[in-house]
């Protein structure tokens, strides 16, 4: 009589990928037991079983994984090995592209005992309804539900909140926001009048025409019923939507950085821009990393300062001050001052000082990079995706990895992931989000199985934001131009992306 222990597929290492015991066995048991596997197996000879002292294993390899059955040793070996050939087709049939739980109903022996079916048979059990599935997804339901409503409610309080405001006349309640765009200049500067770089215009989405008929398009800000009742079908239909916490796509979340809170007198930005563009098969097409030192003063006082640079890049950047900068004294000693000393930097004005550029083909130069391995398989394609944090003194925050993917196909199978993901089933974009890759968690993959060619998966866009910069410079020091005595400054530091894709 045939006593099966466990049936499971593992890594060629010994690692549980799931695992269908069918008599009493702790976790810690089968863990340490499907560990012990690989190590039993002889190299240079090809068997279908290993033995040791109290248990049997009957195993079949399948591409990276293995197939195991885990038997006494006084089962039958010939039913055991009729046993896994009708394992081994139920996973390959299924592609092992689905749910742990329907992989565990996949078993052909109860309670230990071999059962006479068919593939078919097991098609059939595995598709037939749960009456448990379905409790525990009207449950699940019902409590988005009841989540969506409680945000609507509160959001109904802050706009209440922010209109009695206003009608008071106070200042209304902050509803998040962000200051001056990167690398702008709010007003022309009466001393400094060229533009290092093209200032950007404020992004401001243009008000279009109030109809004279009611219009029925969604609003921003506002959720109304029928957009709900879309999100909770497509939630039933099994479509993955994550929403974000602060009411945009991570994408676009991820491009810009909250100004600081306190700023002295003199504050300084350092901001960098980089645009990249690599081949999907390796090799830096292009690199370029714009950068800028911008001043502003707020006190009188403090008109009359010099800025003490520290410049430890070893990239080979091009520098250019400004031409009302001494570009003589910042050659020798690497000061920020006006030619004319007895002259004041602008009050209240952004006053770009320094920039810098970077232009490279140099691939050792990628802060990070994106690998993607996608393969064909007879069900579409598996698709493989490994980032590498290659400049380890960068933090980067709020990484969206977003890659194309078929349309009509349904949603991507997730298998291994580091971090979380979003699928938008309607711009046809698997989103990868990463919180921060650092020298903590330089590298992370991604992996997925969705119907398609290699080709449907590219081009792969990159956005992130990071509080230092690529290139080393720093601001060390700023004095008065008259005796030199240090004044109190504050600073911020910020890179972010332009354009970032893998063709």
């Amino acid at each position: 009589m045939q006593v099966l222990l466990a049936a499971a597929v593992c890594t060629k290492a010994g690692k549980a990928i799931v695992s269908r015991q069918f008599v009493e066995m702790t976790r810690t048991r089968i863990e340490g037991l499907l560990a012990a596997f690989p190590k039993l197996m002889n190299t240079g000879k090809q068997h279908t079983f290993v033995e040791t002292e109290s248990v049997r294993y009957v195993y079949q390899p399948l591409e990276k994984l293995y197939m195991v059955l885990i038997t006494t040793k006084n089962s039958n070996i010939l039913e055991d090995l009729e046993t896994l050939r009708l394992f081994s087709r139920v996973c390959c049939s299924i592609r092992l592209t689905i749910s742990v739980d329907l992989l565990q109903r996949c078993h052909s022996s109860p309670l230990g005992y071999r059962e006479n079916v068919n593939l078919a048979q097991i098609r059939t059990f595995t598709e037939m309804d749960s009456h448990e599935e379905k409790v525990f997804r009207a449950v699940r339901e019902t409590q988005e539900r009841e989540a969506k409503a409680e945000m609507r409610r509160k959001a109904k309080e802050l706009q209440q909140a922010r209109r009695d405001a206003e009608r008071s006349g106070k200042k209304a309640p902050g509803f998040g926001g962000f200051g001056s765009s990167g690398m702008t200049s709010s007003n022309s500067a009466t001393i400094i009048t060229d533009t290092l770089i093209e200032p950007e215009k404020p992004k401001v989405a243009s008000a279009p025409a109030r109809p004279s008929a009611p219009s029925k398009a969604l609003k921003l800000g506002a959720r109304g019923k029928e957009v709900d009742d879309f999100v909770d079908k497509l939630k039933s239909e099994g479509e993955n939507i994550m929403v974000p916490s602060a009411g945009k796509r991570p994408s676009e979340a991820s491009k810009v950085l909250a100004p600081p809170v306190n700023t002295e007198s003199v504050h300084m930005r350092i901001e960098e821009k980089i645009s990249l563009t690599c081949g999907r098969d390796g090799g830096l097409q292009n690199m370029e990393v714009l950068g800028m030192i911008t001043l502003r003063v707020a006190d009188e006082k403090n008109g009359r300062i010099r800025l003490h640079v520290n410049n430890n890049d070893k990239k080979g950047i091009q520098l250019q001050t400004h031409p009302n900068v001494d570009k003589k004294l910042f050659t020798t000693e690497s000061v920020i001052s006006l030619k004319n000393p007895d002259k004041s930097f602008p009050l209240h004005n952004d006053v770009g000082v320094l920039k810098w550029r970077l232009q490279t083909t140099d691939e050792s130069l990628i802060p990070l990079t994106i690998n993607c391995w996608p393969s064909e398989s007879g069900t579409g394609c598996d698709v493989n995706i490994e980032y590498e944090l290659q400049e380890e003194g960068l933090e980067l925050n709020d990484v969206v990895i977003a890659i194309p993917v078929p349309s009509g196909v349904g949603a991507p199978v997730i298998g291994d992931l580091d971090g979380e993901y979003r699928h938008d089933g309607r711009r046809n974009i698997l989103e990868w989000c990463l919180p921060v890759i650092d020298v903590k968690n330089k590298t992370g993959s991604l992996e997925f199985s969705v119907a398609g060619q290699p080709s449907d998966f590219f081009p792969i866009q990159v956005s992130f934001v990071s509080k230092s910069n690529y290139c080393d410079i720093q601001v060390t020091k700023v004095a008065q131009v008259d005796g030199d005595s240090p004044v109190r400054f504050s600073m911020e530091t910020s890179l972010v992306v332009d354009k970032y894709e893998i063709l």
